[in-house]
C-alpha cells in the first residue's frame, strides 16, 4: 500500500489524466441509463471511489498524515463524503432493480441520512465553518483582507524603528533566559536531569483543542452566529427532507418539490442575513472568505437543477429539449450532437442521485 502512495504521488499528472480519461468514456457505455443493467453503474462508482482515493492520497502528505492522526479530529470526513456520493448511484441503480421503483427510495434515504450525519459531524468538528462543494473540499479559514495589507505596508516605514526595538529587546531577554535555564541545570544533580529527559521522551505534548463551539459562537457573534449555524444545518438537511418527502408523496408530486426549493431558499436568506446585517456594537456579521462567497455562488447555481427535476421536467423542460432537437436535427454535425446531448440529459434525469445537488 506505501508503494502505490509514492507512485500515485510521484506520478500524480498521469494518474490525473488516466482518471479523467476513464470517467469520460463511462458515459459511452452501452445501457448506461438503462433500468436493468447495473454493470455501468458499477464500473462509474468503481472509478469514482478509486479517483476519490488517489486525490486523497495526493492531497495528504505523510506529514500532513502524521499531525492529523495527533489530532482529535482525524476522521477523513471528505473522503467519507466523496465516497458516498460516487456510490450512492449504484445503490439507487442496485435498489431499483432487485426491490422495484418503489423501494428505491428507501437506500436512498439512507444513502442521504448518513451523509447528512456526516457533514453535521464535519461542521461540529470544523469549528462550524461553511461546508465547501458539501465538504468534499476543506475550509481552512478566511483569507487576510486586502486592505488590511495595504494598511500595513503604508505603515511599515512607521513601524520599522519599534520592530528593531523589539528585536533587541527579545535578544536580550532570550540570552537571559538561556543564562538561567543552563545554570539551572548544572545545579540540578545528574540522575535528575536523566529522569527529566525519559518522561519529555515518553510523554507527548497535550493536543489543545482550540475549534469554536456552538455556545461560543454565539456568545461571540450572538444572534448572527446562530443564524449561519442555522443556514448551513438547512443546506445539509435538505436533500433528505426532499427525499423523504419523495418517499411519502412519490416523484410526480409538486409537494416534494416546493418543500425542496422553500428550504433552498430559505436556507440562503438565512446566510445572507447573518453575512449582511446586525452590524451593531455588540454583535458583528459574519466575514465570509472568497471560497465561502464562491460556495454561495455555487449553492445558487445548482437551483437550475430544480428545471430537470419532476413534475416540472416532465411537464414542461422536456417539451422545450425535445422542440430544440427537431429545430436542429436537420443541421448535420451540430444536429448529431445536440441529439447526443438531450439524450444523454433525459437518461440522467431519470436517476435522482444526478439532480439531487446534494
Amino acid at each position: 500500500m506505501e508503494a502505490y502512495k509514492r507512485w500515485v504521488r510521484t506520478n500524480k499528472e498521469y494518474v490525473h489524466s488516466l482518471e479523467s480519461l476513464f470517467n469520460g468514456l463511462t458515459w459511452l457505455l452501452p445501457e448506461r441509463f438503462s433500468e436493468s443493467e447495473i454493470g455501468p453503474e458499477a464500473v462509474t462508482s468503481v472509478l469514482g471511489i478509486i479517483t476519490a482515493i488517489n486525490e486523497h492520497i495526493i492531497d495528504t502528505t505523510p506529514t500532513q498524515l502524521h499531525e492529523r492522526s495527533a489530532s482529535p479530529s482525524s476522521f477523513p470526513y471528505s473522503l467519507c463524503i466523496t465516497l458516498l456520493k460516487d456510490s450512492e448511484t449504484f445503490v439507487e441503480v442496485a435498489g431499483q432493480q432487485y426491490y422495484g421503483e418503489d423501494k428505491k427510495w428507501n437506500f436512498i434515504a439512507v444513502t442521504e441520512a448518513i451523509k447528512a450525519l456526516v457533514r453535521l459531524a464535519l461542521l461540529r468538528n470544523h469549528g462550524y465553518k461553511m461546508l465547501l462543494h458539501g465538504g468534499e473540499n476543506s475550509n481552512e479559514g478566511h483569507e487576510l483582507d486586502s486592505s488590511k495589507l495595504h494598511a500595513g505596508y503604508g505603515n511599515r516605514t512607521q513601524n520599522r524603528q519599534h520592530l528593531g526595538q523589539t528585536h533587541l529587546e527579545g535578544r536580550a531577554l532570550s540570552a537571559l533566559s538561556r543564562f538561567g535555564e543552563n545554570a539551572r541545570r548544572v545545579s540540578e544533580p545528574a540522575w535528575l536531569r536523566r529522569v527529566q529527559h525519559q518522561q519529555a521522551i515518553m510523554e507527548p505534548p497535550a493536543v489543545v483543542d482550540k475549534r469554536p463551539t456552538l455556545s461560543s459562537i454565539l456568545s461571540e457573534k450572538g444572534l448572527p452566529g446562530g443564524l449561519f449555524v442555522l443556514g448551513e444545518a438547512a443546506y445539509i438537511l435538505r436533500p433528505l427532507i426532499y427525499v423523504l418527502l419523495i418517499r411519502k408523496y412519490g416523484v410526480r408530486s409538486w409537494f416534494p418539490w416546493s418543500v425542496s426549493l422553500a428550504v433552498d431558499l430559505m436556507g440562503m436568506s438565512i446566510l445572507s442575513l447573518a453575512t449582511t446585517s446586525w452590524r451593531t456594537k455588540q454583535n458583528s456579521n459574519i466575514q465570509l472568505s472568497n471560497p465561502e462567497k464562491n460556495e454561495l455562488n455555487r449553492r445558487k447555481i445548482l437551483w437550475a437543477l430544480y428545471l430537470m427535476r419532476d413534475p416540472f421536467f416532465c411537464n414542461y423542460t422536456r417539451q422545450r429539449l425535445e422542440g430544440t432537437e427537431k429545430l436542429l436535427q436537420p443541421i448535420p454535425v451540430i444536429g448529431f450532437l445536440a441529439a447526443k446531448l438531450i439524450e444523454l440529459m433525459v437518461g440522467a434525469q431519470t436517476r435522482y442521485t444526478y439532480m439531487s445537488g446534494s
